[in-house]
């Protein structure tokens, strides 16, 4: 992610993607935007997400097959005002 580090909108949605969110994606501190939402996604919701402290207005992972529990350092991310998380197999919420 090292030639990515600047991004600010990352939009992958309906891609039909499959397997994990990468950890790495916690590392990209200028992303004001992630929509990763209607796509195949699974696994449990990287808590190297709560580093994303500028992430604005929606952060979306909707409509994934993601498992286990809402990570408690989402709540890092004070600036977004909608967390959309519906229609997964998490478990537990924050």
């Amino acid at each position: 992610m090292g030639l990515l580090s600047g991004l600010s909108r990352l939009e992958l949605s309906n891609n039909q993607l499959t397997g994990s969110i990468p950890s790495k994606v916690g590392l990209l501190s200028y992303l004001e935007r992630l929509h990763l939402f209607s796509n195949q996604l699974s696994g449990t919701i990287p808590t190297e997400l709560g580093r994303l402290e500028n992430l604005e207005a929606t952060f979306n992972l909707s409509s994934n097959a993601l498992t286990g529990t809402v990570p408690m350092d989402l709540g890092n991310m004070t600036n977004i005002e909608k967390l959309h998380l519906s229609n997964n197999k998490l478990v537990d919420s924050m």
